[in-house]
């Protein structure tokens, strides 16, 4: 597979090669992306997520910047089979970071005053730049508000001709489509009550007590009065289960340590964490690049998110002891939307659990 094959493919095999790469969403739902694909004949326009809401996010950034040739190959080859336009929607405080991706693409720009884009109109890639207002983030809106879309009730953008993408989930389709690469690694930020703020790119299943170590805060050291989220200042949960038990999964964008009373004041409906205004996250000690991370072990888990449905857990194709190369297939999408999963690391399969399959560091023989 190849990027140059991508207009010999029929929609159905589009879908198929990301969902047998295991890409799901990385801007923190962690829904499979091949349910959006699969409704590739449904819409004639791709809506970009760069908007970075977070004040502790680097990826969007950093990607666009640093992959820019990446971005703009993947643009060309889908304008050239599957969409009419794609929109790329990052805040206007933010493009000096995005200006090395509007010039390899040649896009036309269109200030916050200038919106809505009409994408009829359009062809080609355009750069939709917004305020910096918080909620842009949200899909939805950021449609609304980049293209006059409205979206409500039952529907979704599909529906009304829309794909929408975040960055490095798009940055995970590219290699699906180009490469062939399954989804092994992802970005992630380290924030809160920790000594260093750390931007790092790991594996897939990294226990958080890896992440914390990064961050100058070893897990023995969090008290009885701090806990553990997923997610950033503006959206968060908290771990399900201990920090101990906490593994890195495809949705997974940063990890926060905050003290119990600050998070317990700041949480609403549906368990969300909103502690934008209840900390200080401004800084300039903050790492915009990231560092690449390896632990001795990982736990991938069968499903990225559980708690939305209806998605079921890949079925795993190995047992304890097995040998497995980085890359190679330990789960099969299950049934329904579902997803593959793969080795992270060269190692040994050391246990099999219902909701994860561990895997020890172990070079594997040639």
């Amino acid at each position: 597979m190849s990027l140059a094959q991508l207009g010999r493919l029929s929609t159905p095999e589009f879908a198929t090669t990301i969902r047998d790469a295991g890409v799901a969403g990385a801007g923190g739902a962690g829904f499979p992306t091949h349910a959006k694909w699969r409704r590739l004949d449904d819409v004639d326009h791709l809506l970009v997520n760069h908007q970075e809401s977070e004040p502790i996010y680097y990826m969007d950034r950093w990607l666009g910047r640093e992959r820019a040739g990446a971005f703009a190959a993947l643009f060309e080859a889908l304008l050239d089979s599957a969409v009419e336009t794609v929109v790329v929607a990052p805040k206007l405080k933010d493009r000096d970071w995005t200006r090395p991706l509007e010039a390899v693409t040649d896009a036309t720009v269109y200030l916050p005053d200038d919106l809505p884009v009409d994408a009829d109109d359009e062809s080609g890639v355009v750069f939709a730049y917004t305020e910096d207002r918080y909620k842009y983030g949200m899909e939805s809106v950021l449609l609304n508000v980049v293209t006059g879309t409205v979206v409500g009730g039952d529907d979704l953008p599909m529906d009304r001709g829309w794909i929408v993408q975040n960055t490095e989930t798009l940055r995970n389709v590219y290699r699906a489509l180009d490469r062939g690469e399954p989804t092994t690694r992802t970005l992630v930020h380290v924030a809160g009550n920790v000594p260093r703020h750390r931007f790092l790119d790991v594996p897939i299943g990294t226990p958080a007590a890896d992440l914390l170590d990064a961050a100058g805060r070893p897990l023995g050291s969090l008290s009885d009065a701090e806990v553990l989220l997923h997610g950033g200042p503006g959206w968060s949960f908290r771990t399900d289960g201990t920090p101990a038990e906490f593994r890195v999964s495809k949705r997974t964008n940063a990890l926060m340590v905050l003290d119990a009373e600050t998070v317990a004041a700041n949480t609403y409906g549906g368990g969300r964490i909103d502690v934008l205004d209840a900390c200080d996250w401004a800084g300039d000690d903050h790492e915009t690049t990231p560092t690449t991370l390896d632990p001795d072990g990982v736990g991938v888990p069968l499903v990225s998110n559980p708690s939305i449905g209806p998605v079921s857990p890949g079925e795993p194709l190995v047992s304890p002891g097995d040998r497995v190369r980085r890359r190679e297939q330990v789960a099969a999408p299950g049934d329904g939307i579902s997803n593959a999963h793969h080795a992270p690391i060269d190692g040994v399969v050391t246990d099999v659990h219902e909701a994860r399959i561990d895997i020890r560091f172990d070079v594997c023989p040639v």
